[in-house]
């Protein structure tokens, strides 16, 4: 009796169209699991008004295909000077401050490099950047739930872990923009790993499992779900994850 609907199962599956069968794998296959080493996370705080930005923006586009959740948050501070940053959101702004805050910075600046939730000034060092040495002190799972932009994560902290905080993000590859205006005025700047979308979900004790919606996949700009855990006294990174669903 099993054999015989298990036969019927499949032959239903190979009836369908195959842009039916193959969307039915991807959503089955899109969810990865964090491994005992914390995955680096690299935020670059950048804006299309500083003219120092550039050289940074194109570094972090070297990181794509490497085992790292690398996030461009544009920032809108420079705005004033003639050209708006259409990808600038306040809220990176304030990310921005707080990671000076716990960093003791007395000021935030353009381009910045954060490491694990470090100032990191010396970011024109490829293999530190990529280099996955530490200990991880969480644990992540993390798969799409549902439809396809709706994602899950089960997230556990290591013993000794008081609480933790988390945020998701996503972000896009292969944006450009024609600068008209301000420090850049006259060029085309290449971006990747722009922040579309950027999400603080609280602060937590214990295991917990966090669910997000994110904006709709585009076919000209490769997306990624990242999801980045991190201790809620030091915001030193505990466990990160990107997962690539479009």
């Amino acid at each position: 009796m099993y054999l015989a609907h298990a036969r019927q199962a499949w032959a239903a599956i190979l009836a369908l169209p195959f842009s039916v069968v193959a969307a039915l794998a991807a959503n089955t296959a899109c969810e990865v699991r964090s491994t005992e080493r914390l995955t680096p996370v690299i935020e670059l705080y950048t804006s299309e008004g500083c003219s120092s930005c550039p050289p940074a923006d194109q570094w972090l586009s070297t990181l794509k295909g490497q085992p790292v959740v690398a996030q461009a948050f544009h920032v809108g501070y420079w705005d004033y000077i003639g050209w708006i940053d259409r990808f600038a959101n306040a809220a990176h702004t304030e990310r921005q401050r707080q990671l000076a805050a716990t960093n003791g910075l007395r000021s935030i600046y353009t381009p910045q490099l954060v490491r694990n939730g470090r100032d990191w000034r010396d970011w024109r060092d490829y293999a530190s950047a990529v280099s996955a040495k530490e200990p991880a002190r969480a644990s992540i799972g993390l798969r799409r739930a549902g439809g396809a932009d709706t994602f899950e994560a089960q997230v556990t902290p290591a013993a000794g872990v008081a609480s933790w905080s988390a945020y998701w993000s996503v972000t896009e590859h292969g944006h450009s923009s024609r600068v008209r205006a301000g420090e850049n005025n006259g060029e085309t700047l290449q971006h990747d790993f722009v922040v579309r979308q950027y999400t603080p979900v609280g602060r937590y004790q214990g295991a917990q499992t966090l669910k997000f919606s994110a904006i709709a996949a585009q076919a000209a700009h490769p997306r990624q779900i990242n999801l980045v855990v991190s201790d809620a006294q030091s915001g030193q990174a505990l466990q990160a994850l990107s997962l690539a669903c479009n």
